[in-house]
C-alpha cells in the first residue's frame, strides 16, 4: 500500500493528501468531526496541526490519528479488494 508523503488542512475539515505512489487530492472528514475523539477539530488551530506520524499515520496527536490506507481508499475511491487483485493485461 502506498504511503503519505505529505499532508495539509484545508478549511471544512478537509486535508490534502500525497501519497508515495504520487497519487494525491483532497479528502473530506466532515463526516468524522465533532464526533467521539474528533470533536477536538472543532478547534481550527487544532485541526490546522495534522501532520504525518512516524509510522505514516495522519495525526493531530499522539491520540488523534487516522489510518493513511483507509484516506487512500477514500483519496483513489478504490476498494482493498481492488489494491489487493493482482493487475491482469490483455496479450501479457
Amino acid at each position: 500500500m502506498p504511503r503519505p508523503t505529505s499532508v495539509k488542512a484545508l478549511p471544512n475539515f478537509r486535508i490534502w493528501l500525497r501519497y508515495s505512489d504520487g497519487v494525491e487530492g483532497e479528502v473530506d472528514l466532515s463526516d468524522l468531526a465533532g464526533r467521539g475523539v474528533f470533536a477536538a477539530w472543532n478547534d481550527p488551530v487544532f485541526f490546522q496541526s495534522v501532520r504525518l506520524g512516524t509510522h505514516g499515520a495522519i495525526e493531530w496527536s499522539p491520540d488523534i490519528d487516522i489510518c493513511p490506507d483507509s484516506m487512500y481508499l477514500r483519496l483513489t475511491g478504490r476498494s482493498l479488494e481492488a489494491l489487493a487483485s493482482p493487475s491482469v493485461h490483455a496479450g501479457a
